[in-house]
């Protein structure tokens, strides 16, 4: 499938962190935008707080225990197709 190249500028360490964080969870940069770019259409709108309430320590504390959590619910390898469709069986159980 042909797709539109977006581009934009970071500066070095910002990259170098959002590198190194995304390869702590398995990913890559690139595809976690495109992860960010998804949730964005299907929220309709930014789908987390802007507010900043975590330290980077506390935030990657968090994802660690996070990623225990699923591995033990055996859901640490869902896609993220899988994960949507979770999230919107869950939306239509809840407005019912």
């Amino acid at each position: 499938m042909a797709g539109t190249l977006v581009q934009f500028r970071l500066d070095n360490e910002m990259k170098d962190e959002a590198d190194y964080i995304c390869k702590q969870l398995g990913l890559d940069l690139p595809s976690y935008l495109k992860m960010c770019v998804s949730r964005l259409i299907s929220e309709n709108g930014i789908p987390f707080s802007m507010k900043n309430v975590y330290s980077s320590y506390d935030l990657m504390s968090i994802l660690r225990t996070t990623s225990q959590i699923a591995a033990q619910n055996g859901t640490a390898d869902m896609t993220l197709d899988e994960i949507n469709e979770e999230i919107a069986e869950a939306r239509k159980a809840r407005l019912k």
